[in-house]
């Protein structure tokens, strides 16, 4: 595998219906639409847009009903046509906060569905990192299933032959039976592999609903650009989560500073009285009186600066954070190409021309057939390993290119 080809970070193109087998880029599309926890973050972000359509609303007006100067002593005690001043009330009341507290209000649900939707797009991102591994996880098991079973092969042929030697009197029995320790040991790999296959598949299931699903088609090649990566970190979806924290605090900031300003009232009522007084309208407007700060809104003002110089650290943790592991993963993935390239470029070709020497030794009769077992074993191991290094080379970049190569929705 050549590291030249790019991460294709989402296909805008819903991909056909399938059952069970799944490429690379089917996988991730499947999981961003299956996952029923992406569905959850979706119905998030919709209550959140919900709830901001009435941020910064005036309050409902509210219906008073009421008798004013009802007589309770003398002759006109309790009767409506008694008094001038007796009136059967009807009135509207608003309350009207102040416009810096209206538009906290707003700003306040604007943050809050920016942080919704900020956590929408962490989950998604965490969601196709997961349906990513999980395959190219799945993918790899296939390989290393079919490279123990052609060694298991290979090992298989020798039996007849150490049997045929301990038979004849050419070899001595321990030879056959050390075969058959190789070959034990390489079934114990296998039944490893086999566990991996089924745990990789039971988590690309779980992503992507696909029953028993299966990893076909090429292992994506991915080439990694460390500065286009370190650029996109002030895009990241966390990254964009505790900004909108930050704004989140902000806007609380500025709702507690408000409660320093006066909120006003209006009221309007008409009241009914007896024919012979006429009838009256009464309106009339209210404010309220901020006049004790000190135990009342600086407190509130202190908590919240506080709140937010918390969001602005917070913010910063997390940019580093990020910074910190694409440097640990960027470093991690260059030693991992490294081993890579080493294990397929020297080791591998050695362990195979070891193998092919003892086999040639074995015919020709100057080696024994523990020296062919033993070169075989080796091969295998090799080869297992060069694929073991290959998936995580492969696992790394396709982690890292999902998450710090953008925009992840």
């Amino acid at each position: 595998m050549r590291l030249l080809m790019a991460l294709p970070l989402l296909a805008g193109s819903a991909c056909p219906a399938v059952a069970g087998p799944l490429t690379f880029q089917q996988a991730l599309e499947r999981a961003g639409t299956n996952a029923p926890i992406i569905d959850a973050r979706k119905a998030e972000v919709s209550a959140s847009e919900a709830s901001a359509i009435a941020a910064g609303q005036l309050p409902d007006p509210r219906l008073s009903l009421g008798l004013d100067n009802l007589p309770v002593s003398g002759p006109p005690a309790f009767t409506l046509d008694g008094s001038m001043m007796t009136a059967q009330r009807v009135g509207l009341q608003q309350d009207i906060p102040n416009l810096a507290k209206r538009h906290a209000e707003q700003a306040g649900a604007d943050a809050a569905t920016g942080l919704a939707r900020a956590r929408s797009a962490v989950t998604h991102l965490d969601v196709r990192v997961a349906a990513a591994t999980a395959w190219i996880d799945l993918a790899y098991a296939d390989r290393r299933l079919a490279a123990i079973d052609a060694v298991l092969g290979r090992l298989g042929r020798l039996v007849p032959a150490a049997r045929a030697g301990v038979a004849s009197g050419s070899a001595r029995p321990a030879q056959s039976l050390r075969i058959r320790q190789a070959i034990a040991t390489l079934e114990d790999r296998r039944s490893t592999i086999l566990a991996e296959h089924a745990q990789a598949r039971a988590t690309l299931e779980r992503w992507t609903g696909e029953a028993e699903p299966e990893a076909v088609g090429m292992i994506p090649d991915f080439a990694l650009d460390p500065a286009e990566l370190r650029l996109a970190i002030a895009g990241n979806p966390r990254l964009r989560a505790a900004e909108a924290d930050v704004a989140s605090a902000r806007a609380d900031t500025d709702l507690a500073r408000a409660g320093k300003r006066p909120d006003w009232g209006v009221s309007l009522s008409f009241g009914r009285r007896d024919p012979g007084y006429g009838n009256v309208v009464s309106v009339g407007a209210s404010m309220t009186l901020p006049i004790f700060p000190g135990k009342r809104q600086n407190p509130r003002i202190a908590a919240a600066e506080a709140d937010l110089s918390a969001a602005r650290a917070q913010h910063e943790d997390v940019r580093r954070a990020l910074t910190a592991e694409l440097e640990r993963g960027l470093a991690t993935h260059a030693m991992q190409v490294s081993q890579w390239h080493r294990a397929q470029e020297t080791l591998l070709p050695l362990a195979r021309q070891e193998a092919d020497l003892e086999t040639a030794s074995y015919g020709a009769g100057r080696a024994g057939l523990l020296d062919v077992i033993s070169a075989e074993t080796a091969l295998a191991e090799t080869e297992l390993d060069v694929l073991d290094r290959e998936s995580q080379v492969t696992r790394q970049a396709a982690f890292l290119l999902l998450t710090f190569g953008g925009d992840a929705r």
